[in-house]
């Protein structure tokens, strides 16, 4: 449930923070950088990349290596500096100081942890485990959402579809501990020994919980059983990029006679949830199917289920043995070769925790009042830079032009940290309890999340802590946020010149402006409604345009022999080329508007369009484990680095002209696509 659920788009979803000190940096412009052995027309992401991928090694505490991991890494460092001070000091403290520093000197007590072994999360187990019958298990589900993981389905409040000033209820398809539905599904060998993995780490857990052998490896067969089952009844995630499979507004009585099984009266009065009379099911489907799975699984199995998911997400904050199993399982997936430091894990939690009071001090150190400014110039360059492309373009109807552009008018613009911090007064945190701190934690905010249903949407709100390195746009809300965690070099750095800048964060600005316009973004209007404002035709030419995105990008292997999929990753291909068509035409409006600016000059042997592109090819230079890239093809909208630059470049007469490329080189095809 502490899970944000809301219509937006992520630049990037899975990239984790790693050493800085053990890869080369690409905080800035280096032209010696580039692989100038390579040929740019034949593959412009190597030539661009190159030389930093041949020194680059991945750290073995991490999955990949890349320029978000860079930045985070520093922003981690930063957040660990404010924390240890926030800890030490003893007297004094005023609210935010001592609830980060206790909070972050509890997550480092490992001797306190390791003491009290499994005793601070067994009042929740025993809970679980005295449900007398499946209505009173629905209850304590109801009670672990509170506190973090979600067995079965998933409960949250969202803006209505259909009138997006207004939180609704929803309810929705969950309950997996594999990252997709296709880990329980396919016969692949890769998804087959993922399954085994599972079932091993939850023998080791249920033997860590006192479980004998016997029981611990019948009941990980058990939570394999349910989950497979959960899987068969999920939608899969390209059919859910589209909102109008999302969109299953019905009264309450509806909802609860489509899945009787669920006993969601009584959910919703457990779970705290205001008073309401309509939801939105996402999946009636998913309700359907699950109805009978919860019929036919007998109550011990059901019980067994629900602890294993209570297991499965405290198990990092639980005593070594349990973290230990939880990372052996995580190694399977991700490749990751060792555990990241205890502290760097410690400053992720307390992030997670209590993101804008630890934002705050954050922001107090690294973000200054330049740098929001240069972001905003930068922004309105950007919009517009899309409205004479929308403007311009040869296949759209002046009446679609025209809703278009009340719909770029209406874009809202966030950029560092929120207005209003949040307030975290009542949420009790105390020194030397990491367990209870982290249950406590996810309760204030289920609850903070949940008091919105049948309020007004606040529009001031954010979904993302002002550390975080990473930019989104919102559907519902019509709105690009931008954190100060990503406003770092190589994405923007204030030293470098802004033909440098607009391909790094010129380009994400336009990326997360051309979300709105995409294949999922263009079905929601000004306002953040369902609602189609598009001439039929215009629909019609845009899905063909979308079309040639998505079959293009089908055909590049991302690891081994496995391809991209091209619809799950749609919107976020379009939005990269869109974004880094208007960034360029942004920079050629402000080179034509000042000719003597240090952008429009000739740098290192590089023109400011040779620039641009070297700019953004720097930006996503990454290195992935093969296990990693292997689970990303599958839940990550996103495509790799490589194809983010390669992908772009190819379909851009603009590239063409910088670099003098022929029709026919391998950066130059004879049919490119273009939608923005």
């Amino acid at each position: 449930m502490r899970a944000f659920r809301f219509l937006a788009a992520f630049i990037l979803l899975l990239a984790v923070s790693s050493s800085a000190q053990s890869a080369p940096s690409q905080a800035a412009f280096n032209p010696d950088a580039i692989d100038k052995t390579v040929d740019p027309c034949v593959d412009f992401y190597q030539y661009a990349c190159g030389s930093w991928l041949k020194t680059a090694e991945i750290p073995a505490d991490q999955t990949s290596w890349a320029s978000f991991v860079e930045i985070r890494e520093r922003n981690a460092a930063v957040m660990r500096q404010i924390l240890e001070k926030a800890e030490a000091e003893s007297t004094g403290r005023d609210v935010i100081t001592q609830k980060i520093g206790d909070y972050y000197g509890s997550c480092m007590d490992e001797k306190a942890v390791e003491s009290k072994g499994l005793k601070p999360l067994q009042p929740e187990l025993d809970h679980i485990a005295g449900a007398k019958d499946k209505a009173a298990l629905i209850e304590a589900i109801a009670r672990v959402h509170l506190i973090g993981p979600n067995p079965l389905f998933n409960f949250y409040s969202s803006p209505d579809l259909h009138s997006a000033n207004d939180v609704i209820a929803y309810i929705d398809q969950g309950g997996l501990s594999l990252p997709d539905r296709d880990y329980y599904l396919k016969d692949d060998p890769k998804m087959a020994e993922a399954r085994k993995s599972l079932v091993e780490y939850a023998t080791r857990m249920f033997t860590l919980a006192g479980q004998s052998a016997q029981q611990a490896a019948d009941s990980a067969q058990t939570v394999l059983r349910v989950e497979t089952a959960l899987a068969k009844a999920s939608m899969d995630r390209t059919a859910r990029r589209d909102p109008k499979n999302r969109d299953h507004k019905m009264t309450r009585d509806e909802a609860l006679g489509l899945a009787p099984n669920f006993y969601l009266n009584r959910y919703f009065a457990a779970v705290g949830a205001p008073s309401f009379s309509s939801l939105n099911v996402t999946n009636p489907d998913f309700f359907k199917q699950v109805n009978g799975v919860l019929e036919s699984e007998s109550l011990d199995a059901l019980r067994t289920y629900v602890s294993w998911h209570l297991l499965d997400g405290a198990a990092r904050w639980l005593p070594q043995p349990f973290v230990d199993a939880n990372f052996k399982m995580q190694q399977v997936l991700t490749g990751q070769k060792e555990i990241k430091p205890r502290w760097k894990r410690c400053v992720s939690s307390t992030d997670d925790a209590l993101g804008e009071a630890l934002g705050q001090r954050y922001v107090d150190q690294t973000f200054g009042v330049d740098g929001k400014q240069r972001m905003l110039k930068m922004v309105d360059a950007l919009e517009k830079s899309l409205d004479q492309d929308i403007r311009n373009l040869p296949w759209m109807t002046e009446e679609t032009k025209k809703q278009a552009k009340v719909k770029l008018d209406a874009i809202r613009n966030k950029i560092g940290y929120p207005d209003v911090w949040r307030d975290y007064s009542s949420l009790n945190i105390v020194q030397g309890d990491l367990m209870g701190n982290f249950l406590r934690a996810n309760e204030f905010e289920s609850r903070r999340q949940i008091a919105k249903i049948g309020k007004p949407v606040d529009r001031n709100e954010w979904q993302m802590t002002p550390p975080t390195v990473n930019a989104y746009y919102n559907s519902s809300r019509n709105e690009i946020v931008f954190p100060a965690g990503i406003l770092q070099p190589p994405f923007f750095d204030k030293q470098a010149d802004d033909a440098v800048n607009f391909g790094g964060i010129g380009m994400v600005i336009g990326h997360e402006l051309t979300h709105g316009f995409d294949d999922q973004g263009r079905k929601f209007d000004p306002e953040g409604n369902l609602r189609d404002w598009w001439t039929a035709q215009d629909g019609t030419e845009f899905e063909k345009r979308a079309s040639c995105i998505a079959d293009e990008y089908s055909n590049f292997v991302a690891v081994d022999d496995l391809k991209l999929n091209g619809r799950l990753t749609l919107g976020e291909n379009t939005a990269d080329n869109g974004g880094a068509r208007i960034a360029l035409m942004a920079l050629e409006q402000m080179i034509a508007a000042n000719p003597a600016s240090g952008a429009a000059q000739t740098v290192g042997g590089y023109t400011p369009q040779q620039r641009f592109f070297l700019g953004a090819g720097r930006a996503w230079c990454e290195k992935r484990r093969p296990e990693y890239q292997r689970m990303l093809v599958s839940v990550d909208p996103h495509s790799p680095g490589k194809y983010r630059i390669d992908g772009v470049v190819r379909n851009m007469p603009e590239f063409q002209k910088a670099f003098n490329c022929k029709v026919g080189q391998a950066m130059v095809p004879e049919n490119a696509c273009r939608v923005w």
